[in-house]
């Protein structure tokens, strides 16, 4: 399984001002458990600007954006450095991926960044996934790291997204008002019910940026994508491992939609799509038990489309047999048509590996 884990800055710090040691080796030595049990792992995690604040002696988060953008270009590295150091210890390697909204809305900058973070999880690399604070506006934040890991869910097409927190879940009330405040097991309405979003509140710990009701608005989203949720207490023993394993901890989230029909919707939304390829006989039977489209089985392209669009795959009568998202635009395509996928590379200079239109991409109709 998939799985992201986010991080937040009340998390790695343990409530304090300074990066917590002890979490960070913990943190290590239960993904190292996912590893050895399959499971592939990202982390959407916060802490930069909280380690600027610390090297550089700041008493209080600012408010102006250049003065964050400043604590987060000291505290990115000493953030990563941490997590290179102590991860090292049980053999893992991190990757930095910083982002920002304009890279998930452009189609070109998405696929890089889909296909840069699969390779990592497929490498057994563990992807430290963070805004690009230092470059990121207002127009191009995301605004927290909660809906960067909802985000980056879908882009992955993760399984499971665990939100780790400072509290054991998400309360029926607030809990800081309410002594008998209900912890919430399950969230399976298609709904979430509004007395939910009404008792979720906000940070007041002056550490990060988001609280209860980001969460919640991420965990919505996620599940609207084809993944289950869990918001736990990353003070929790062995709180990873044991919700991997099906454990019933904090509050899960259940998904509206399976990740692959979130996917399917999003493929056949092109109403017209801009480009179509021509398939051989032996391409379209061997898309029908569930194939890739390989280049070797490309007749002819037409239309003016690039990489990343959806486009018809049709039969040699010109019967449309499926739709698919795919690796290269026309113009590389119309030189690779008909040819072996060894051949790819050598013909472009590059490649974006064997499939034109992987299955996983593709609906066929």
């Amino acid at each position: 399984m998939r799985i992201v884990i986010k991080l937040g800055t009340s998390t790695l710090t343990n409530g304090t001002r300074h990066p917590s040691t002890p979490l960070f080796i913990d943190l290590a030595r239960q993904i190292s458990q996912l590893h050895a049990a399959g499971h592939q792992a990202l982390l959407v995690s916060s802490g930069a600007i909280a380690m600027g604040r610390e090297r550089l002696g700041f008493p209080k988060l600012p408010k102006d954006i250049p003065a964050k953008q400043m604590l987060a270009a000291v505290g990115q590295p000493r953030l990563m450095a941490m997590y290179e150091q102590i991860f090292g210890y049980y053999g893992l390697t991190v990757a930095q991926v910083l982002l920002t909204r304009a890279d998930l809305d452009g189609r070109l900058s998405y696929l890089n960044a889909r296909n840069t973070l699969l390779a990592l999880v497929r490498g057994k690399v563990v992807p430290v996934v963070n805004e690009n604070d230092t470059v990121a506006t207002d127009e191009i934040r995301f605004g927290d790291n909660d809906s960067l890991s909802a985000l980056v869910s879908n882009l992955v097409d993760a399984g499971l997204l665990i939100f780790l927190t400072d509290q054991p879940g998400l309360y029926a009330s607030d809990p800081r008002t309410d002594p008998e405040a209900r912890l919430v097991g399950e969230v399976s309405d298609r709904e979430i019910p509004r007395e939910l979003w009404d008792a979720a509140g906000s940070t007041d710990s002056g550490l990060g940026t988001g609280g209860m009701a980001t969460k919640l608005q991420a965990a919505d989203l996620a599940r609207r994508s084809g993944t289950a949720c869990v918001i736990a207490s990353g003070g929790e023993h062995d709180v990873l491992v044991r919700i991997a394993g099906g454990e019933p901890l904090g509050t899960r989230f259940t998904p509206v939609v399976t990740s692959l029909e979130s996917r399917k919707r999003y493929i056949l939304s092109a109403r017209r799509p801009p480009g179509s390829l021509q398939v051989d006989d032996g391409a379209c039977r061997a898309l029908c038990r569930g194939g890739s489209l390989l280049a070797v089985g490309i007749v002819d392209a037409a239309g003016d489309f690039e990489r990343g669009d959806t486009v018809r795959i049709v039969d040699r009568d010109g019967k449309e047999i499926a739709r698919g998202i795919v690796n290269y635009g026309g113009r590389d395509l119309g030189r690779i048509c008909g040819r072996s996928s060894e051949e790819i590379e050598p013909i472009l200079g590059y490649h974006f590996g064997d499939e034109v239109v992987h299955h996983n991409d593709m609906v066929v109709i």
